[in-house]
């Protein structure tokens, strides 16, 4: 029996009458329908009506758009709605996870590195303003993992670092104030992400800490988020055969994701962490949930195994008919369904979507006046300003001055729809500072011309840009070289000859990968805000203050050389 008056829920009496009566009316096609949470594409009336409510989802979560769009459609989904909706986004650095249009505020990293765990409130109350502005109430943030490997190609800056005290400080304050905006948080990635090197999107990843191990940094995240009254947890495709193991002796000798292991759902964040509120699963088209079983039973095995939302979909009608068919075959227990959908409802009625008339869910168009408000790129400047970090520069070339190194080679680092506008802001912003910039290109027999006499006379100083953003679907964020068999200037090979610098906006880690270069910058977000900190720091007008979240040398002494 599930108790609706404590933690998350705090209902009382009118709420849990609407949840049970609520529940009474439903048909079994509508229960099975609250299951799921698709994503969606296209703000089309007959697309939304067809595709999506005909199906009788419970939540929806759409990728950005321009916010008045977001908004028009978020509305007309809660209008035509039988029951009020979820309405999800990735709110994890800003409104920008929901609109376009919204506050690029910088990734958690990025907050991290502020050494001022405060930011992360200032972070959540962006996100979840303007997140609200447009209609969203379940933010799929804070991400909680630990950045424990850094060669991880997905959690990396999406995280607060490599300390569990300060992702649980950060975490709290993040839910602070998304419960002040009256959003739900999804704390994620459940039972842990950052500990292999591997991504959920490809493949089933590991978290391979004993369970005294976890218990002493991820359990104490998870546990004191719990306290902290996270009402939601998203559950990654993430294995953890230590617990597995200690719920289940006799648990194969195999890989299971989190979202398909009682042991894990159940047991760990169940019966030992005590949560109460709602399960959600990541994303269902990833391989590390694919593979584990044939669909066609994972779907509805999802639910029984403990989870209560099934997030995306192969094809909504398929998955549909899968849950459908896997409660009339028994695969999801009638126990099972009534608890989820029973959560699913208490989550809206905590969130007292039905108390308001359908037409006032989402806010009128003058909401989006929170839209990158002063207050908000106030905000995201400061905490750019404050995190910027100087990691090393014992070749002494900062600050820089056109008079001792007039003529510049810029070079970005990473293939992304955002390298032309980083690009073009580090190359404005150093003309405007006096610097006869010079954009590297590829080179060809044409233009190949690899003499160091040559090099030495056209450039007094290289600076790259790192601009390897984390990404689904890569094995790593690793650094990639165009060297023109083996002479092209994109490599660093002129170390020795002219001084060179290496600015990060993406990855801490990139020093591995050019250990030769003294001067290296990490910004950890890519946003003009950064920008701007990072190129009024290297002239001089604004001091490092940044403090490495992470070990940026991989652990190896010579990378501080």
């Amino acid at each position: 029996m599930i108790n609706l008056t404590k933690a998350p829920f705090f209902l009382v009496k009118e709420d849990i009458e609407w949840v049970e009566n609520t529940k009474k009316a439903m048909t079994l096609e509508e229960k099975i329908g609250q299951l799921f949470v698709p994503i969606g594409y296209s703000g089309d009336a007959d697309y939304l009506e067809h595709v999506m409510l005909s199906h009788h989802i419970g939540g929806i979560m759409y990728r950005c758009g321009e916010a008045k769009e977001m908004q028009r459609t978020h509305r007309y989904l809660q209008e035509h709605s039988k029951i009020p909706l979820l309405v999800g986004a990735n709110l994890e650095d800003g409104g920008c996870g929901i609109a376009t249009d919204g506050t690029q505020y910088g990734k958690q990293m990025q907050i991290a590195a502020t050494g001022d765990t405060e930011d992360a409130y200032r972070l959540g109350k962006v996100s979840c303003s303007e997140g609200a502005a447009v209609g969203c109430n379940w933010a799929f943030a804070p991400v909680v993992d630990i950045d424990r490997n850094w060669r991880n190609p997905i959690t990396n800056v999406r995280t607060y670092g490599d300390d569990p005290d300060r992702v649980l400080a950060c975490g709290v304050n993040y839910i602070k104030a998304a419960k002040e905006e009256n959003v739900l948080v999804a704390i994620k990635h459940f039972p842990g992400d950052g500990c292999d090197e591997v991504d959920q999107h490809i493949l089933t990843s590991v978290n391979s800490l004993s369970c005294e191990e976890w218990d002493a940094t991820y359990g104490k995240i998870y546990s004191g988020l719990i306290q902290a009254g996270a009402q939601t947890v998203m559950v990654g495709h993430i294995a953890q055969p230590a617990y597995q193991k200690a719920y289940n002796p006799d648990f194969p000798d195999k890989l299971v994701p989190a979202t398909l292991s009682p042991e894990l759902l159940k047991g760990l964040l169940r019966k030992k962490l005590g949560f109460n509120g709602l399960i959600v699963t990541d994303s269902t088209c990833m391989v590390g949930f694919s593979c584990a079983m044939e669909r066609e039973k994972a779907v509805p095995y999802a639910i029984e195994a403990g989870c209560d939302m099934f997030l995306f979909n192969k094809d909504l009608d398929e998955d549909y008919r899968y849950m459908l068919n896997g409660y009339r075959q028994g695969i999801l227990s009638e126990q099972r369904l009534d608890e989820a959908i029973t959560r699913i409802l208490a989550t809206k009625a905590a969130l007292g979507l039905y108390k308001k008339a359908k037409s006032e869910i989402v806010p009128t168009e003058e909401a989006l006046r929170v839209m990158r408000s002063d207050e908000h790129v106030t905000w995201a400047k400061e905490s750019a300003n404050a995190a910027v970090t100087l990691v090393k520069d014992t070749q002494k070339i900062l600050p820089l001055s056109p008079r001792k190194t007039k003529k510049v080679l810029l070079e970005i680092m990473g293939d992304f729809p955002s390298n032309e506008r980083v690009l073009e802001s580090f190359r404005s912003k150093l003309v405007k500072e006096g610097f006869d910039v010079t954009i590297y290109e590829p080179e060809n027999f044409e233009t190949a011309k690899f003499d160091v006499g040559t090099f030495k006379k056209s450039y007094d100083l290289v600076i790259y840009i790192g601009n390897v953003e984390n990404a689904s679907n890569k094995v790593t964020n690793r650094l990639s070289w165009y060297t023109f068999w083996g002479n092209g200037n994109n490599v660093p090979w002129f170390v020795a000859e002219r001084p060179v610098m290496f600015i990060s906006l993406a990855n801490p880690y990139h020093l591995i990968d050019v250990p030769m270069i003294k001067t290296y910058i990490n910004g950890y977000s890519n946003s003009e805000y950064v920008i701007e900190s990072v190129v009024e720091k290297i002239m001089g007008r604004s001091a490092f203050t940044g403090k490495n979240p992470v070990n940026p040398f991989c652990g190896k002494e010579y990378l501080k050389w």
